[in-house]
């Protein structure tokens, strides 16, 4: 075992068990790496990634050894770990301090139980009331998939049960049976079905006559590391939203005046506002990372 990991190990023997918290607090650097860097990720187990602090999903990647997890943060690994996290100007060192936060988070979710199962119940102090907590990312409940996909409304958890206009609504199933398939969110590529004319988006509430107003024009966002960049194609988005829907609330109309993160997007701001909840999930990172970077061919030096 590496002797980084079997020091902390040696001094919590020492100081009779004492609580994780201390020794995970003293990584400073792995944790500012972590919320900069890995929170995307591994705060919502994105693409398989293991979640921060969940022990059975950290167990086989800790034994297979820490320079395994460090070779794997460093120079990526598919289908979906771009190297460094797609920061590829961090300091190698600086992400394996943060493989190394989530190495000791992973292994303090693994103790806490067999300590509390081995404190005798009748030492066990009474539980202190606590406020429920909600779901991790409840708002975007697309990025675990459900155990029942397109559920009728009433069961759904969007429309209102108790409501007699959610029973009229046909059940989705029914409804996108004739419609593109997907592998993505509702499993319908409602894109396809817009250009084959399989859909009418109605524009305007009032007037059924009134035609949307559709720019055709892609935005690419350039993005860091190893990551496709970001295309943003305005034509799909304003065949279904006024510009308003996203101008300037949303979005400010100004090139460099939006600060984008997926950090930020998994939080339900600027992309995620929509998409995880009314538009595809964020898991499907390829559809939007969709631009390969220009890679400047390397010109071979020849002697005179």
């Amino acid at each position: 075992m590496n002797r980084t990991l079997r020091i902390p190990a040696l001094a919590l023997a020492i100081l009779g068990c004492a609580p994780f918290g201390a020794a995970h607090a003293q990584n400073d650097k792995g944790k500012a790496i972590y919320d900069k860097v890995c929170v995307a990720c591994h705060s919502a187990g994105i693409a398989g990634a293991p979640k921060l602090g969940d022990a059975k999903a950290w167990e086989p990647r800790i034994k297979a050894g820490i320079d395994a997890l460090y070779e794997s943060a460093l120079k990526g690994k598919a289908p979906a770990m771009p190297a460094k996290g797609g920061a590829t100007d961090v300091p190698d060192a600086d992400i394996k301090a943060a493989v190394d936060y989530m190495v000791a988070a992973a292994k303090d979710g693994a103790s806490a139980p067999a300590a509390a199962a081995a404190a005798p119940a009748a030492q066990a102090a009474p539980a202190a009331p606590t406020t429920p907590r909600p779901a991790a990312l409840s708002f975007n409940r697309l990025l675990k998939p459900a155990s029942k996909r397109n559920p009728p409304p009433p069961e759904d958890g969007i429309h209102d049960p108790d409501n007699d206009g959610t029973h009229a609504l046909q059940p989705p199933l029914q409804v996108f049976e004739s419609l593109p398939r997907s592998n993505a969110g509702n499993r319908v590529d409602w894109v396809k079905a817009l250009d084959n004319n399989l859909i009418a988006p109605r524009w305007d509430r009032t007037d059924p006559a009134a035609a949307p107003v559709v720019m055709d024009l892609n935005i690419v966002r350039e993005v860091k590391g190893s990551m496709p960049d970001v295309v943003y194609p305005h034509k799909q988005h304003t065949a279904w939203l006024d510009c308003s829907n996203c101008h300037p609330q949303i979005f400010i109309p100004q090139k460099g005046a939006n600060q984008i993160s997926m950090a930020a997007i998994l939080l339900g701001q600027k992309c995620g506002v929509c998409h995880g909840k009314v538009a595809f999930p964020v898991s499907e990172c390829r559809i939007c990372h969709s631009k390969k970077k220009n890679v400047m061919p390397v010109k071979n030096a020849q002697a005179n």
